[in-house]
């Protein structure tokens, strides 16, 4: 009978779970209790592949272009000796097969001609064994060395084997330590039929196959170190170039000097590679280069108005009697104009530079925004005629055109002898806008260069009369923005500058 239950608690017994408990998170390998943010280690399994794919990366291009050359090689040299000693061991155990069954043909012969010796002779005594059974399974012959009262087969084996098939034999049955390879034929007539028994040992099979794998455990390494080597070199001489590339990257400061990347002399994809990276430099280096003209440039037309207050402020400062203050303050506020028209036409190229081709879009009239421009023109010495055929409907940013039409304005009065033209039309779904003036022209090498920035021709680099050389240029990024074009042209007496805009809707 079980004994009474002792007074008190059981300390071995868990109390349960209230609602407020949770369970333990202590860790068991750790008398600190685990918190809630602790990351729990990672399986050893998952962070021995983490380390093994962390460790392939470091390795470089050359070592694991060359361990994967090498991995390859590897598996087929592996699958080659696998299919090797395997056609092999089948080809000797033919071989084999093809001399148990010539002997059991030529015995049974012997047999069916009643000429059958007491005692069977056979080429190489002792790697062959024959036996002539009857039906009772008594030996009625066999060779020298094979045994004269019990059978090579049993039976049940000895009825299997009358297929002619060859099979395998454990030879220690016989006494043999190697195995065998029997086949059964029949013989005799039918009154009398016998079997004849050839059983040929594998130990000659065996000997050849163990040679052959010690050739290939001590020449598959040396073959897979050598190809090792070998791909190595190959690696680090087909990488030459690259490292070469990555030497004259590293000579290249970008200090004003110009230098390009050492090509190849093979025509392949590295070749191609360092052409493309030389092509890359060229347009850095143009880059560059008009970015620092355009700092240049910038910098002498801001100190061009800055040099004038500064000078006008002195002289007001050490002859403050002998300066009109009006004069003065006209001089001051001329320059100061100046200066904030060539700030703001810096800050407009900065934008147009930092957000290409993005231009508000909007369905406007082209001619009316011209009418506006020319009307708000301010009067000077040369008369502007306006001519509108037809109706030009762009789409694009309103101000942004006006800007233009009035940057074509200024420098055509500004080099007119005494008429400007300014014509609106559509030509074949494109809206077109020309300015002509009557003065001296653009010479046809200079029609291109006029669009460049701070650019001034000879015949109008007087300050006085002439902007900062930005009008033009920021024109033709507008024109660009909205995906047109602005040119010079020829064919007329003074400049003609023309601006082409995909027309919306039809076009008259």
């Amino acid at each position: 009978m079980p004994g009474p239950e002792p007074h008190g608690p059981d300390p071995r017994r868990a109390a349960p779970a209230g609602p407020g408990d949770r369970p333990s998170t202590r860790d068991p390998l750790s008398s600190a209790p685990a918190r809630p943010g602790d990351r729990l280690p990672a399986p050893a399994g998952l962070g021995s592949w983490q380390g093994l794919r962390g460790w392939w990366r470091r390795r470089s291009l050359r070592a694991r272009l060359t361990m994967l050359a090498s991995l390859v090689v590897a598996a087929g040299l592996v699958a080659g000796s696998l299919l090797l000693l395997g056609s092999l061991q089948r080809s000797l155990v033919d071989a084999l097969d093809t001399t148990a069954r010539q002997r059991a043909q030529d015995v049974a012969a012997l047999v069916d001609s009643d000429r059958l010796p007491g005692t069977i002779p056979v080429a190489g005594a002792g790697t062959v064994q024959v036996q002539v059974v009857d039906a009772d399974r008594r030996v009625l012959a066999a060779s020298v060395g094979s045994d004269r009262a019990v059978p090579l087969l049993g039976p049940a084996e000895l009825a299997r084997a009358r297929d002619r098939r060859p099979r395998f034999l454990d030879g220690s049955r016989v006494g043999e330590p190697d195995p065998l390879r029997v086949i059964a034929w029949p013989a005799g007539s039918a009154s009398r039929p016998v079997t004849v028994i050839a059983a040929v040992s594998v130990a000659s099979v065996a000997g050849s196959l163990r040679i052959v794998e010690l050739g290939l455990l001590v020449g598959g390494p040396l073959l897979l170190a050598l190809f090792a080597g070998i791909a190595w070199a190959a690696v680090g001489r087909a990488l030459r170039p690259v490292e070469a590339l990555r030497r004259g990257a590293e000579e290249i400061t970008g200090a004003g000097e110009s230098a390009r990347l050492p090509l190849p002399d093979a025509r392949d994809e590295i070749h191609r590679l360092g052409v493309t990276l030389n092509r890359m430099l060229d347009r850095l280096e143009e880059a560059g280069r008009r970015q620092r003209g355009f700092v240049a440039d910038a910098a002498h037309e801001l100190r061009s108005p800055l040099a004038s207050m500064r000078a006008q402020l002195e002289v007001a400062e050490a002859h403050p009697g002998r300066v009109d203050t009006g004069n003065l303050a006209a001089g001051v506020l001329a320059d100061t104009l100046r200066l904030g028209r060539i700030v703001e036409d810096l800050l407009a190229l900065a934008r147009l530079d930092e957000r290409p081709g993005t231009v508000p879009s909007g369905e406007l009239e082209l001619g009316e925004v011209a009418r506006e421009v020319a009307e708000r023109l301010p009067g000077a010495g040369a008369e502007v005629v306006l001519e509108l055929d037809g109706d030009a409907r762009v789409r694009g940013d309103r101000h942004a055109l006006g800007r233009v039409v009035q940057n074509l304005l200024d420098n055509a009065v500004r080099h007119a002898t005494s008429r400007v033209e300014l014509s609106v039309g559509a030509q074949g779904g494109v809206a077109v806008l020309a300015v002509t003036d009557d003065g001296p022209g653009i010479p046809a090498a200079d029609r291109e260069r006029v669009f460049e920035r701070f650019t001034r021709l000879d015949d109008a680099r007087a300050r006085d009369h002439g902007g900062a050389g930005l009008g033009l240029a920021i024109a033709r990024e507008i024109v660009r923005a909205h995906g047109g074009e602005l040119s010079a042209e020829g064919g007329a007496a003074g400049a003609r500058l023309v601006m082409r805009l995909p027309a919306e809707g039809p076009t008259g």
